[in-house]
């Protein structure tokens, strides 16, 4: 059964230069005209594929809360009279930039039921968050927070990456002590990967984008978890830390490599075996919906072998790595055997380990988790 709904907002008031998400410029979009379709999609879909009761629903982009609070209320609306939820058992959240988050805005977003809030932070230094395209100030961070909670809002997250043009590790430390600052539950930390079609990408192929080194990174990385773990927060993801019983139940569904919607112009889904693309470009995803037909780019039937692959490279970014008992359950397939070569070299170079019949990555694995997730895929 699904449990899991992602809604893709591609709207934004600004282009970060790091950013390969499906997104345009919103002034002089047709955005009511989208919601509407978006609501369409979610009926058709639904039709054809029911769920019975969600249990997390994830609002990205883009940038959602780039809509007015009609918009707002309009795609809450959409979400609350299509999806079938339980406000007081979903993980309801919404992602927002820092900064244009008014409380008017907030207070939509409450009294829909949304009751999680991810706010794209990226870093504390005023300068690094001009050089990588953000518009918001370190300042605006504390206000947005500070008017969540005046609403109400307890669970809220933010994202902080690494890796950076130009960074240095003092830069990533302070970044990370104004983070801790805030005392929040949940806090997510992603080194920076370029893109193809992203500005960053652009200027690398001009050699005009200087990257701190492997070397630096990995540092960066070591330290982000020792102060993760300074600060009591639980490492559950590879790039997420939280306070117990605050852990991303939306994300754990992709890590589980469980089932999901997505819905909104270039949303992918994962459902009843199929992996599903939507297209991307606003007239091509609203079109079909015109004639009541599904927006779909391509639809990718999972053979068993990909399934299997998924499950390693996907579960071993958890703290709690993979069950061999849960997999053999899942596939009828012993993944000892299935992936022996894999793992008998991963466990020689100590990337990985094996207790109690779980796989999980060791601390190398988890300076060194590309290469490891790498190894599991294009198996025969």
């Amino acid at each position: 059964m699904i449990k899991s709904a992602y809604i893709h907002i591609p709207f934004c008031e600004h282009i970060c230069h790091y950013c390969d998400f499906n997104k345009m410029f919103l002034k002089g979009q047709p955005v009511e005209e989208y919601l509407h379709m978006l609501r369409k999609e979610m009926q058709l879909t639904l039709k054809q594929a029911p769920t019975d009761q969600l249990m997390t629903i994830y609002v990205g982009g883009g940038t959602p809360t780039s809509l007015d609070e009609k918009q707002l209320v309009s795609l809450c609306e959409a979400i609350e009279e299509e999806l079938p939820f339980d406000r007081e058992k979903v993980e309801y959240t919404f992602e927002a930039n820092p900064g244009d988050l008014s409380l008017e805005k907030l207070n939509v977003l409450k009294q829909a039921g949304v009751n999680r809030i991810s706010f794209g932070v990226q870093s504390f230094d005023r300068d690094l968050l001009k050089k990588i395209g953000r518009t918001h100030e370190p300042e605006d961070v504390f206000d947005s927070i500070e008017k969540a909670r005046k609403v109400g809002f307890g669970n809220i997250t933010i994202d902080l990456m690494y890796g950076l043009p130009g960074q240095t590790k003092e830069q990533f430390h302070h970044s990370l002590q104004q983070a801790f600052s805030l005392d929040l539950p949940h806090y997510s930390s992603y080194s920076l990967i370029i893109e193809p079609k992203t500005v960053f990408y652009n200027m690398m192929q001009k050699n005009k984008l200087h990257l701190p080194s492997q070397d630096l990174e990995a540092e960066m990385y070591e330290m982000l978890m020792e102060e993760m773990d300074k600060h009591g927060l639980n490492h559950y993801e590879i790039s997420n830390f939280a306070k117990v019983g605050f852990e991303s139940r939306h994300n754990t569904t992709y890590w589980n490599n469980d089932y999901y919607y997505g819905f909104g112009a270039g949303a992918h889904s994962y459902v009843n075996g199929e992996r599903i693309a939507n297209y991307g470009p606003l007239k091509k995803y609203i079109e079909p919906l015109h004639m009541n037909e599904l927006p779909r780019m391509s639809v990718h039937a999972v053979p068993l072998n990909e399934r299997m692959e998924e499950e390693m490279f996907l579960g071993l970014r958890k703290a709690e790595g993979v069950s061999f008992l849960t997999f053999e359950k899942r596939y009828n397939h012993d993944a000892k055997i299935v992936f022996g070569e894999q793992i008998n070299t991963l466990l020689e170079r100590g990337l990985v380990e094996i207790e109690n019949d779980v796989i999980k990555l060791t601390h190398q694995g988890k300076l060194l988790g590309n290469e490891v997730f790498q190894s599991f895929i294009g198996i025969d």
